[in-house]
């Protein structure tokens, strides 16, 4: 509530400088009492707030944060939900991309299809490694996302330096690794998705194809709706 009251504070501020240099002020609702989720029904990072449109889009990156973020609630609650395809979605920028999508999945159990809302933060660079963050994995809702990553509640272990792929000879020398190879059970169907975020990764952008080898770690902190993936 704290960060809801100093964003009103922000925009009466705003307001009452324009009023003093004598500009229009548009009468905007305060979208926050209409049962509205921010960041995906509303964008409160701008004056005046705006609705965050329906678009029904087919972007592929979009996409892809919207299955991450059904793969995570599938993880934590134990359900099969799959995605059909997304409705809208805002960005706000910090000092990471935050991505605020609304979708529609669907549940096998029931054949039933229902509006699912995920958060996903981005950061990622040229020289840096590629980390996506689930942030929120929800059936739709208004609630305030508790969208701050606890990294206190990780184990040490998984916040080293990121493992490099091992050569061939390695490979070779070494019959304690473990593999998963051509499997096409519906429920690992989030080795398919994890090849494709690591693909995605490695070739946004990259205008030839080739062959990529990539490492993903998948970290926690306890927090319903979080999960980390670091390429």
């Amino acid at each position: 509530m704290e960060d809801f009251e100093l964003l009103r504070r922000e925009k009466r501020r705003r307001k009452a400088k324009l009023k003093f240099f004598c500009l229009d002020v548009p009468n905007v609702p305060d979208f926050n009492k209409e049962g509205l989720a921010d960041g995906f029904d509303v964008n409160n990072s701008c004056y005046p707030s705006r609705l965050v449109k329906s678009t029904w889009g087919d972007d592929y990156d979009i996409a892809l944060y919207g299955r991450l973020g059904l793969h995570c609630h599938n993880f934590q609650k134990g359900t099969n939900f799959k995605f059909v395809r997304w409705e809208k979605f805002s960005v706000i920028s910090t000092a990471y991309d935050y991505v605020y999508v609304t979708l529609d999945a669907k549940d096998p159990v029931s054949d039933s299809v229902f509006s699912f809302q995920t958060l996903l933060n981005e950061d990622s660079s040229s020289d840096c490694p590629v980390m996506w963050s689930t942030l929120a994995c929800r059936i739709k809702c208004d609630d305030r996302v508790d969208d701050h990553w606890d990294d206190t509640a990780v184990d040490d272990f998984y916040k080293g330096a990121m493992p490099k792929w091992l050569s061939d000879e390695e490979l070779a020398r070494d019959n304690k690794k473990y593999y998963v190879v051509r499997i096409r059970s519906s429920g690992n169907d989030w080795l398919h998705l994890f090849t494709e975020i690591a693909f995605f990764s490695k070739t946004n952008n990259v205008k030839w194809a080739r062959d990529h080898k990539a490492i993903i770690r998948k970290t926690m902190d306890g927090k319903p709706g979080h999960m980390y993936l670091k390429l």
